[in-house]
C-alpha cells in the first residue's frame, strides 16, 4: 500500500474511523503543512482545500474494501492499526494534530481553513457564509488579478494535477490549449476528459489541438540535441506550416482571451514542441510583443 493512503486511513482511524468527505479533505490539507514531506498537494475548489489525488486513492480503498462511503462520509471498516504503521515522525504529528482539533465542529474547521489559508478559499461557493467580511476581502485579495496579455507554455511532467492546476491559476490562465497527439495518460488527472473536467470546475477553458501534435512513434529514440534538432526542424516544416487554420485558432483566442497556456508532457520546454508553437504565435502577433513564460 502507498504510504500516503496509511496516512489517510490513520486521520480516519484517530477520528473515530469515520469522516465527511469534506472534513476529511480539510484534515489532509492541515496535516500535510505539518509534515516534512508533502504527501498530497491541493487546490482552490468550490468548497476550498481539495485534492483529487486524495479522493482518488480514497475511491481505490473503497473498492479494495478498507473503506466504504455512507452517507457522504468515508467509513473505515478494516481493524488495522493504521497509526502504528506511520513513521514516528507522523505519528507524533498525528497525534499532536488530533489534540489540536478534535473539538472543532464543522463550520469552526472550515472557518479555520478559510482564515488560515485564504488562497485555498477563492473558489468556494461558500466563504462568503462562514468568515468575517474582513477574511472575505482576505480572500478576494488572494484571487490572481493579472490581465495583462500572455503566453505560457507548461508540461506536466514530474507534477501532480493539483501543482499543474495551482500554476495556471496562480499565473490567471483562462485556456489551457493541449496540444499532444493522443490526449492519454497514465498518469491520474491528466487524460483528456479529466483535465477539462478539474480546470472547468475552477473556470479554466479546456481545448485540445490534435492537429498541433506530434506523432507518438516519432517522439521514440530520442537521445541527442541533435536528434531533438531534427524532429522540430520537421515539425516546424510540416505541421506549422500545413495547419494554419490551427494556429489562426489560438492566435485569436489569445487576442480573445488574453492569457493562455499551451500544455504538453514534457518538463523541460526545449524538449517538447509546445514551445516551438508558442513561437509561431510570437511570430505573427506584430502589434505588440507576445511574451512567453515557461513554467
Amino acid at each position: 500500500m502507498y504510504y500516503r493512503r496509511k496516512i489517510v486511513l490513520s486521520l480516519l482511524q484517530i477520528f473515530g474511523g469515520s469522516l465527511s468527505k469534506l472534513n476529511l479533505q480539510k484534515y489532509l490539507f492541515l496535516f500535510n503543512q505539518r509534515t516534512e514531506r508533502n504527501y498530497y498537494d491541493f487546490i482552490p475548489y468550490k468548497f476550498g482545500c481539495y485534492s483529487f489525488q486524495a479522493n482518488q486513492d480514497l475511491s481505490t480503498l473503497a473498492k479494495y474494501k478498507i473503506i466504504k462511503e455512507v452517507d457522504n462520509n468515508w467509513k473505515l471498516i478494516v481493524s488495522d492499526n493504521y497509526i502504528n504503521q506511520l513513521l514516528s515522525n507522523d505519528e507524533t504529528n498525528l497525534l499532536e494534530f488530533y489534540s489540536d482539533f478534535k473539538n472543532l465542529n464543522n463550520n469552526e474547521l472550515i472557518r479555520y481553513v478559510y482564515e488560515k489559508y485564504p488562497y485555498y478559499a477563492i473558489n468556494s461557493k461558500i466563504a462568503k457564509d462562514v468568515v468575517s467580511k474582513e477574511k472575505f476581502k482576505e480572500i478576494i485579495n488572494n484571487i490572481p488579478q493579472q490581465e495583462e496579455f500572455a503566453l505560457y507554455t507548461i508540461g506536466y511532467e514530474g507534477k501532480s494535477i493539483e501543482y499543474y492546476t495551482n500554476q495556471l491559476i496562480k499565473e490567471n490562465v483562462k485556456v489551457l490549449c493541449d496540444v499532444r497527439k493522443n490526449p492519454f495518460s497514465m498518469k491520474y488527472g491528466f487524460s483528456k476528459n479529466q483535465l477539462k473536467n478539474i480546470l472547468e470546475n475552477i473556470g479554466i477553458e479546456y481545448l485540445h489541438f490534435p492537429e498541433l501534435g506530434i506523432e507518438s512513434n516519432k517522439r521514440k529514440n530520442l537521445n541527442t540535441f541533435n536528434d531533438f534538432k531534427e524532429l522540430f526542424a520537421e515539425y516546424e516544416d510540416t505541421i506549422l506550416k500545413s495547419k494554419i487554420d490551427e494556429i489562426e485558432k489560438l492566435f485569436d483566442l489569445y487576442l480573445g482571451k488574453k492569457r493562455i497556456a499551451l500544455t504538453c508532457f514534457e518538463a523541460d520546454h526545449n524538449s517538447c514542441h509546445r514551445s516551438h508553437t508558442a513561437k509561431i504565435l510570437q511570430s505573427k502577433y506584430y502589434e505588440r510583443v507576445i511574451k512567453i513564460k515557461h513554467i
